[in-house]
């Protein structure tokens, strides 16, 4: 199961999604945030990253051999309609989301194993049911 995966057509990583400190996260993604925006938690594979905020999910798809080619994609929670988490287990390490979106956009992401999957659900929640 690729790590990244939307209905949107992009190529993901293959590799599953790992905690990155607020400082790696690529410099054009804070000049995208609104007022009152905050990244809560971030992650990344080798190249690509996914920023959770306090308004919206961020998806950065870098493409291409050379790496200059860049997509971002932006998904509010407002327009979550559900959510579900897949924890850890014996044989199975990693951790996983599933977010559906009132246009039927679906993101399913993997997380390594010592991601806290729980503590995102927690954060989702806080923000979709507000």
């Amino acid at each position: 199961m690729p790590t990244i995966n939307s209905d949107i057509d992009f190529s993901a990583n293959l590799i599953n999604l790992r905690k990155i400190e607020f400082s790696e996260v690529r410099p054009e993604v804070t000049s995208l945030l609104v007022n009152g925006e905050e990244i809560v938690q971030a992650f990344h594979t080798i190249r690509d990253q996914v920023i959770f905020t306090n308004k919206r999910v961020f998806v950065v798809n870098v493409q291409g051999l050379t790496g200059k080619r860049t997509s971002y994609f932006s998904y509010p929670y407002a327009k979550v309609e559900y959510y579900g988490i897949e924890t850890a287990g014996v044989l199975d390490t990693d951790s996983e989301l599933v977010m559906a979106f009132s246009d039927g956009a679906r993101l399913f992401f993997d997380f390594k194993s010592n991601v806290d999957i729980r503590q995102i659900s927690e954060l989702i929640s806080e923000y979709i049911l507000k």
